[in-house]
């Protein structure tokens, strides 16, 4: 998802993005642990999804904190 995409969403849709985000990096996680992760490139995709979200999601409050 791109990050103008996200910017149009609200903070709550943000949240859940974002835990929808962390229950997969966890499940990844443990595929990879176990040996079955087949598509290594998720690991780096869905880490940057993450950090993509909760840089929006700062940049909100920010923006929020100084009006």
């Amino acid at each position: 998802m791109k990050a103008s995409e996200l910017r149009n969403k609200s903070a709550e849709e943000l949240s859940k993005e974002l835990l929808e985000s962390l229950k997969e990096q966890f499940i990844l996680r443990m595929q990879r642990s176990a040996g079955q992760l087949n598509r290594h490139s998720e690991m780096k995709k869905v880490r940057r999804k993450i950090a993509r979200i909760k840089t929006i999601m700062n940049e909100t409050k920010m923006t929020g904190a100084g009006e």
